[in-house]
């Protein structure tokens, strides 16, 4: 009975987590979807400056995930062991490393677009459009830094509510302000970058003012204690392991874009058709990750064992309900879910073939979504980074490999399929041989 009341227990603690995660994952592309329609009402080259240079900030950004993660799985592990004087040491060294970060992407932002021109193939026609929204959004740096420490500490707190606040609240301010600046004060396409930077800051702000309800019942720290030789050390490691590791997935998804865009406009648009498949599959996956985060890192830093061992199986458990779910979704309804993006008959028929393959993407890819939650929790970050950087290896060398036997478009989907088994595969057998030893 006792064994089933514990089982219960962690149950509802995984779902009373990741379910408000769902909800914040879902409404992100809800910004980038009102963007996207008050710049196509405006111009060819507004939308192509916007969808560009989203992207540069996409891959930007996303490579200081790092800041999140590792505050998620040292402030997990520092609640399950009671430890409130290193709940707050983290929670300002990862505030400090942020605002750092973000200085120097400040200072750097003119050589980044000049880098993105060329690297992004930007044509003349909209490059100072690009030029203007790049600059004014850049500013959201300190902001975007900030709340990636901010949600870091609340998901390790076993709070994925507070995260959801936010996460509505700067939607809502986007919209709107972004809709009046365009709209009501015909600001152009500066004018959804300065609704982005008010919303950003609008969402620092509420997450400071819900941090401070923590910070109060924490101990205070002493300089000493934030920043002692061995745990500065240790934090480094942690995040400069993760960021190697988001680099390496950043590179990836770059590479999966940039082979598809050397076929012509068809191709690409199939290929980032597809990639909707993975990414709505990915919002409730990560929201089980996200919720394996907290809830091991917090049995792994008590050294409760069983109830570790309780909370890695049922995220892997609901991780696999949720894949099964998405495979069927896909297995019935593709042809219905590609329609709804796209009526264009070359883009439909480069992606015919393909469509009964993402079928089998959800149970060959959650494994890679939920032992990332589970590695992050223990602060397994070797094991992340290695296992990821073998993935890469293997994505690239099927790819190079299959285009010589089978059509580009089933080569590159294919391989980047295999791209989630081999990370799901490797991150288990490390898991499976190393254990709570795993580093």
């Amino acid at each position: 009975m006792k064994d089933r009341d514990s089982t219960v227990g962690i149950n509802r603690q995984i779902l009373s987590l990741s379910i408000p995660n769902i909800l914040s994952n879902i409404s992100v592309p809800l910004i980038g979807s009102v963007d996207t329609a008050l710049m196509g009402h405006l111009s060819a080259s507004h939308l192509a400056a916007l969808g560009v240079v989203s992207m540069v900030f996409m891959f930007l950004y996303s490579n200081f995930g790092f800041l999140r993660m590792g505050t998620t799985g040292l402030v997990a592990q520092a609640f399950g062991s009671g430890n409130g004087r290193e709940i707050k040491s983290t929670l300002l060294r990862a505030s400090l490393l942020s605002q750092a970060i973000a200085l120097s992407l400040l200072l750097s932002g003119s050589y980044i677009f000049d880098i993105s021109v060329y690297l992004m193939n930007m044509e003349d026609s909209y490059i100072s459009l690009g030029r203007e929204y790049f600059s004014i959004r850049l500013l959201t740096a300190p902001a975007v830094m900030g709340l990636y420490v901010a949600t870091g500490f609340f998901f390790g707190m076993q709070n994925a509510r507070y995260p959801l606040y936010v996460t509505i609240v700067v939607n809502m301010v986007n919209i709107a302000l972004s809709s009046l600046f365009v709209i009501g004060l015909d600001m152009g396409i500066s004018g959804v970058a300065w609704g982005t930077v008010a919303a950003q800051y609008t969402g620092l702000a509420v997450s400071i003012f819900l941090m401070g309800r923590y910070l109060v019942s924490l101990p205070s720290v002493r300089i000493r204690t934030i920043f002692p030789k061995k745990e500065i050390l240790h934090f480094l490691h942690i995040n400069r392991n993760i960021f190697i590791r988001t680099g390496a997935l950043t590179f990836s998804l770059a590479f999966f874009y940039s082979q598809a865009a050397t076929h012509g406009e068809a191709t690409l648009s199939a290929m980032v058709l597809l990639m909707q498949f993975l990414i709505w599959m990915s919002f409730a996956e990560d929201g089980f990750a996200n919720a394996a985060e907290s809830v091991t890192g917090r049995y792994y830093g008590a050294k409760d064992w069983k109830s570790f061992d309780i909370s890695v199986k049922l995220s892997l458990v609901w991780g696999g309900v949720m894949a099964l779910f998405f495979s069927i979704l896909y297995l019935t309804s593709a042809d219905t879910i590609t329609a709804l993006y796209t009526d264009d008959p070359s883009v439909a028929s480069a992606i015919s073939d393909l469509l009964p393959m993402t079928a089998i993407l959800p149970p060959i890819s959650f494994f890679a979504f939920i032992y990332d939650g589970i590695f992050i929790g223990m602060t397994a970050v070797k094991a992340m980074r290695n296992s990821l950087l073998i993935a890469t290896a293997g994505y690239l060398a099927s790819y190079y490999i299959l285009r010589e036997t089978m059509e580009f478009e089933m080569a590159l989907w294919i391989s980047f399929m295999l791209f989630f088994l081999f990370r799901g595969a490797i991150q288990h057998y490390l898991f499976r041989r190393y254990g709570k030893s795993l580093k």
